[in-house]
């Protein structure tokens, strides 16, 4: 059932996750900080930040830490014009990932509607460098929807991630009334749909936030959207509101674990490869072992 939002002291017991704390967090913090790269861990709040830097991993966004685009499910700062992404970007992000000795990394950005071409060829050159530095690092891509510029997601996938993301985000309903105008329902499909065009054997991957007030046949729905349009990795989390300032929508229910073990056997008999669902489950969870898993048999 629905339920009021709550205060933090009152979130049920299964979204309450420790601080983060520890040798491997420090250390990545760290680095991270003095080369002055952004964590997307970090910048959107995330409830696993202590689970996944505390095993060693991260996920790095880049383009800077201000986005041009106003999503209210985000906590990440928007600017009309942020300043110009850092040209040493690509180097310090390949050095860091080589320090850190990752074996999987995802990359994931802000929007820059103010740049000519979006982003895509700093993000391009990101992966590249990556490739060069650490060779065996698995990559994957969450990018964003370039406006469903196709020539720009094609940039991007011409270097050849070997998982290219981009979140559904919510119910094609609700759309409007939580992602940035310039997003769409539709278009972040078709983008999707695009990915298993140019990149067949590339697993295509997406995310949906639930409690945001979606009914049950609306997530099914989305599910089957997305798997209509070739994603064979999927997540569900739960929406949690990063602020109480009035920016971001509220959270109209907390689903419990059973509800998410109900979605994922749905997406599972729907044909998809690969399944994290659960009330702290985000984009990044566990990525690197949805792809070890999933990788063998997302075409189908």
């Amino acid at each position: 059932m629905p339920v009021a939002e709550a205060s933090l002291s009152r979130f049920p017991a299964w979204l309450r996750v420790k601080l983060p704390t520890g040798e491997n967090y420090e250390r990545i913090k760290k680095i991270s900080s003095s080369r002055n790269l952004h964590t997307v861990c970090e910048e959107a709040r995330c409830p696993n930040l202590a689970e996944c830097w505390g095993a060693g991993t991260a996920t790095f966004m880049v383009l800077g830490e201000l986005c041009t685009r106003g999503c209210r499910f985000c906590s990440v700062s928007s600017a009309l014009k942020p300043p110009l992404p850092d040209p040493l970007e690509p180097q310090k992000l390949a050095q860091t990932i080589q320090e850190m000795k990752l074996d999987y990394i995802v990359l994931t950005t802000v929007c820059r509607d103010d740049l000519p071409d979006q982003g895509a060829s700093h993000i391009a050159s990101c992966i590249k460098a990556i490739r060069q530095n650490c060779p065996t690092t698995k990559i994957e891509v969450l990018m964003q929807d370039f406006r469903g510029d196709t020539n720009l997601i094609e940039k991007v996938l011409e270097v050849r991630p070997d998982v290219a993301a981009h979140n559904l985000e919510t119910v094609r309903r609700l759309t409007p009334a939580v992602r940035d105008s310039k997003a769409g329902y539709d278009q972040s499909l078709a983008v999707l749909a695009h990915f298993r065009k140019v990149l067949p054997d590339t697993p295509a991957k997406s995310s949906l936030l639930l409690g945001i007030g979606e009914t049950e046949e609306e997530v099914l729905e989305s599910l089957r959207d997305l798997r209509a349009a070739g994603v064979s990795i999927v997540t569900l989390g739960q929406y949690l509101r990063p602020d109480s300032s009035g920016r971001n929508v509220p959270v109209r229910e907390f689903l419990s674990p059973e509800r998410f073990d109900f979605y994922a056997e749905r997406a599972r008999e729907m044909g998809f490869a690969e399944i994290a669902s659960g009330p702290l489950v985000r984009s990044s969870y566990h990525a690197g072992e949805l792809f070890m898993k999933g990788s063998k048999v997302h075409a189908s």
